[in-house]
């Protein structure tokens, strides 16, 4: 073999190997494939352009609806461009149905049901996902079949523990019931099987940690993608909730889906006071899109990625 040969050789050979440096023409290579895998073509941005629009309609068509009276929304064909009524009505949906503390109400109540449900579903999750104990597989299953139960064939029984306890009509009653879900606990498992190593877990045991400490100082930071995807779902479906507060609050202390149905009370539906009323309800989540959502997508992208 000459000595001509060898730079041919490397330059044809495989992958280098995980001690030695790739060859300068391979990581070239590896570069633009890696360019062209992640370039999108003009059907792809015609798609996500089709896409944004078909996703932020129903809300343009809110604001439209909400800025016409009753008779031009009922027009065939309806409006499509903003009418000049938009903040007179939405003075009135705030006055007629009490938002101001409706927002409050649901604030408190979503806020404090999606806390509960990140910390608890995420200690579940971690113990049914890295620890060892006696009946763990039969109560995950048993976790996972609440999953399958109708909601509404415990209202009867729920509504009269509420009653018994003195919370009928107040924030506890529709707080309390809903603290975690087996929705939560299932996805962090989920999460934790497959992002938090076993190696992690025993290098805590090793150093005498014990397992609260493990978790609040090694599962967190691996968990913290999950819980921020997880609070952004819980808050939202605990601000739209309705059937349940509907049951066990009144039109003194509403949240906001339950004060909206006082805007549709009257015999005659005044459609764009009702589409104010649900766009004031709806500005709070977007709000929080718009000041969290980067670091929820960054934090999603950052657990996908291993390292």
């Amino acid at each position: 073999m000459t000595l001509h040969s060898l730079p041919a050789q490397n330059a044809t050979a495989g992958p280098a190997s995980p001690g030695k440096a790739a060859p300068r023409g391979g990581r070239r290579l590896l570069r633009q494939r890696a360019g062209r895998q992640h370039h999108a073509g003009p059907l792809t941005y015609v798609l996500l352009v089709v896409m944004a629009v078909l996703s932020i309609f129903p809300l343009y068509w809110t604001m439209v609806a909400a800025s016409t009276d009753n008779t031009r929304v009922s027009q065939t064909p309806p409006p499509f461009l903003p009418g000049p009524n938009l903040f007179s009505n939405l003075a009135r949906a705030w006055d007629e149905a009490a938002m101001g503390k409706a927002m409050v109400n649901s604030l408190i109540v979503a806020g404090v049901i999606a806390l509960s449900t990140v910390l608890f579903a995420t200690l579940a999750g971690f113990a049914f996902a890295k620890l060892r104990f006696k009946g763990r597989n039969a109560l995950l299953t048993l976790v996972i079949g609440t999953m399958l139960v109708p909601p509404q064939l415990g209202v009867v029984p729920l509504f009269m523990m509420m009653a018994e306890l003195g919370w009928s009509q107040q924030l506890p009653a529709v707080i309390f019931p809903t603290l975690v879900s087996a929705v939560g606990v299932f996805f962090m498992r989920q999460y934790l099987s497959e992002a938090l190593p076993d190696e992690l877990v025993e290098a805590g045991r090793v150093d005498g940690a014990h397992s609260l400490r493990i978790f609040f100082s090694i599962v967190l930071p691996v968990a913290r993608p999950a819980m921020a995807v997880l609070f952004m779902i819980t808050f939202v479906h605990a601000w739209n909730d309705f059937f349940w507060p509907f049951v066990v609050l009144d039109m003194t202390n509403p949240t906001v889906p339950v004060a909206l149905t006082q805007l549709s009370a009257g015999y005659v539906r005044d459609q764009s006071l009702i589409m104010a009323g649900a766009l004031l309800g709806t500005l709070p989540l977007l709000a929080m899109f718009v000041v969290f959502g980067r670091q929820i997508v960054s934090g999603i992208m950052a657990g996908a990625v291993k390292g």
